[in-house]
């Protein structure tokens, strides 16, 4: 059997950079080595790109070659440097199990694009648009999706208050894991949070807080053939939902416990179920996203927010909905990679 050679892209230049490190470690885990032939890449906080043996700890040593991937179709492959002289590795398909900034936002996606080789998740249009919530609000309202009233603040503009009915979510229009992201009840304590927000991204959006209940569902698949995984429902214990800004993170979030098969009715699990989808299709992902939505008292969906790459880690969110609807993280692998040689082949 003839193995499909997989570059797995990890670490990145956002502040997610761990995440994505953990993330690739799990995937490592459930290559199947009769299917796949890995090359790993890693890539430092400084943006440096080295060839490593994989994404356990040490893989920034000086084993590590640096490696840049070919945006040059007629040299297609990873360039790889060694003894001061480049070797070409060429390669199936490339998995971006990178988060963020840089990740996931579409500037990775548009070399990926150039290379001509196949990879794994969203284009570069869909990146962008997830990536910024005030662009995702916008085009899922033109289709229709409930979203919070939002507040869209630049770097030179300040906002008045007496506009916002408080209490108000801050958070940066371009990150993700609740990096930056504050609750505001008083008016008072909004330009700390506005701050706060801009050390992350200098567009800020102010939402108007739904009151209900967080759920989400994993989504799987190009353009209308879609498999939605169970839904979850976020279980607080204090505060708002945070992750991956832990002091332990190996066991999840601090202050949340995601329950899943979501303890909701029927009709609202596939109400969450259905949304997830008309989300993922108007925003024009493909390959894999979660679709985080709230409940409202009255059972209807509100939209919250797109992670194109959502975390792979042992308590991520994705794969253990995916999990709870018969599909393992190998199995998710294999359906991933052949998605994205088929999006290639409608699309290329």
């Amino acid at each position: 059997m003839v193995r499909t050679r997989i570059a797995v892209l990890f670490g990145g230049r956002s502040e997610e950079h761990p995440i994505s490190v953990k993330s690739a470690r799990e995937v490592a885990r459930n290559l199947d080595p009769e299917r796949y032939e890995p090359f790993y890449v890693g890539i430092t906080r400084d943006g440096a790109w080295l060839l490593c043996d994989g994404p356990d700890p040490g893989w920034e040593s000086d084993s590590s070659r640096p490696a840049v991937l070919s945006p040059d179709c007629a040299t297609p492959g990873l360039l790889v440097l060694d003894h001061g002289k480049y070797e070409t590795v060429d390669l199936d398909v490339i998995f971006p199990v990178l988060h963020g900034r840089l990740g996931e936002d579409g500037a990775i996606q548009g070399l990926l694009e150039l290379s001509g080789i196949p990879y794994v998740g969203c284009d570069v249009q869909s990146s962008a648009l997830c990536m910024d919530k005030s662009l995702t609000y916008l085009v899922a309202a033109g289709a229709g999706i409930a979203t919070p009233n939002v507040w869209t603040v630049a770097a030179s503009e300040t906002i008045d208050t007496g506009l916002l009915p408080f209490p108000v979510f801050v958070k940066p229009a371009r990150s993700g894991s609740s990096f930056g992201v504050s609750k505001v009840s008083r008016a008072e304590d909004l330009p700390g949070a506005v701050d706060l927000a801009r050390r992350y991204d200098t567009k800020v959006v102010i939402e108007e807080a739904v009151i209900g209940r967080e759920v989400g569902c994993a989504v799987l698949g190009n353009d209308g053939e879609l498999l939605a995984g169970e839904v979850d429902r976020i279980a607080l214990s204090h505060g708002f939902f945070r992750i991956h800004q832990e002091s332990s993170p190996e066991s999840g979030s601090e202050n949340s416990t995601p329950i899943v098969p979501a303890d909701i009715p029927a009709a609202s699990r596939t109400l969450v179920q259905e949304t997830a989808k008309a989300v993922y299709r108007a925003l024009g992902c493909r390959g894999l996203a979660r679709v985080d939505l709230f409940l409202d008292e009255d059972g209807a969906v509100v939209l919250n927010e797109v992670n194109t790459l959502p975390g792979l880690t042992s308590y991520s969110r994705y794969p253990g909905m995916m999990a709870a609807a018969g599909l393992s993280l190998g199995d998710l692998i294999d359906r991933l990679v052949a998605l994205a040689r088929a999006g290639t082949l409608r699309h290329g």
